[in-house]
């Protein structure tokens, strides 16, 4: 059971991970706020995370905030060939509430706290949270060139973006993922998935996991679980990764067997037809 089985994806055209990484946003309190309810639990998720060959770990200075990432330098620092991608761009004010702020001063301030909470002296890979309606884009753009030209970013990337800012932004700078919304129910980034394919951009898809219901007992979905011996969620994971090989999802838990139960999906081969029957289900 290991995270190389899902192939692997150079980000940037650099830096190869395997494409089944971590999301660390549960790893913190209720509503993504303050430290999680059983901390040793969150340390033994993250350093499991390196026993199972996960090497792509995705979080963010807003996840508690900052629990996020302490915890992922408390429990994984030196990282080692490990991929820490982190993000900026919202407010927290308390469970749940997220704020836009595309304040450049405010974008290059936090990229360089992040730099310090996790210790180290690049970020290789560094996301907007969100372009901020309120900011003209080009001057978060900016921002995001500075953080390059200046050393304290290695790669850059968006997140819940459309192909007409995807393109914006490469004027401006390389743009080596999105990260959008995506999973078997939900699909509505296509176009932007298929734009990152075809421009060798890696997609990380949160979420991944939903199949709405198609996990219902009785569907196709589930049929093709049983006939895996797996769960509707692991299809649904496994369907993800087969999708295309720019995918880099990174299911999220704050429990080691739910991680494990994870990581087991890159080991399921779905056969094109039963990849092409979800298909079709989740389209109807």
């Amino acid at each position: 059971m290991t995270a190389a089985n899902s192939g692997t994806f150079r980000i940037g055209g650099e830096l190869s991970v395997n494409r089944l990484g971590f999301g660390a946003m549960r790893v913190t309190g209720p509503g993504v706020w303050g430290p999680p309810a059983d901390r040793d639990e969150a340390i033994r998720v993250l350093r499991r995370l390196l026993e199972l060959g996960i090497d792509f770990i995705d979080t963010a200075d807003s996840y508690g905030p900052d629990v996020s990432e302490e915890l992922i330098h408390e429990a994984l620092h030196p990282y080692g060939k490990t991929v820490i991608a982190t993000k900026a761009g919202l407010v927290r004010r308390g469970p749940n509430i997220w704020i836009p702020n595309g304040d450049p001063d405010y974008l290059i301030e936090n990229a360089n706290r992040s730099r310090d909470k996790l210790g180290i002296e690049i970020i290789d890979l560094w996301q907007l949270h969100r372009i901020d309606p309120r900011v003209p884009r080009d001057e978060q753009f900016a921002a995001i060139k500075l953080l390059l030209d200046s050393g304290v970013i290695r790669h850059a990337g968006l997140s819940e973006v459309s192909v007409e800012d995807i393109k914006a932004a490469q004027k401006v700078f390389p743009v080596a993922t999105v990260q959008n919304r995506y999973n078997l129910a939900e699909r509505g980034s296509e176009d932007v998935l298929n734009y990152c394919e075809s421009h060798g951009i890696g997609f990380i898809p949160w979420y991944p996991l939903a199949a709405g219901d198609l996990a219902r007992p009785g569907t196709v979905l589930d049929s093709i679980a049983m006939a895996h011996n797996a769960a509707p969620s692991q299809i649904a994971l496994a369907w993800v990764l087969k999708r295309s090989s720019v995918m880099l999802p990174i299911p999220g838990t704050s429990k080691v067997k739910h991680l494990e139960e994870n990581v087991a999906a890159a080991n399921i081969v779905l056969k094109d037809d039963e990849f092409a029957a979800v298909d079709r289900a989740a389209r109807a």
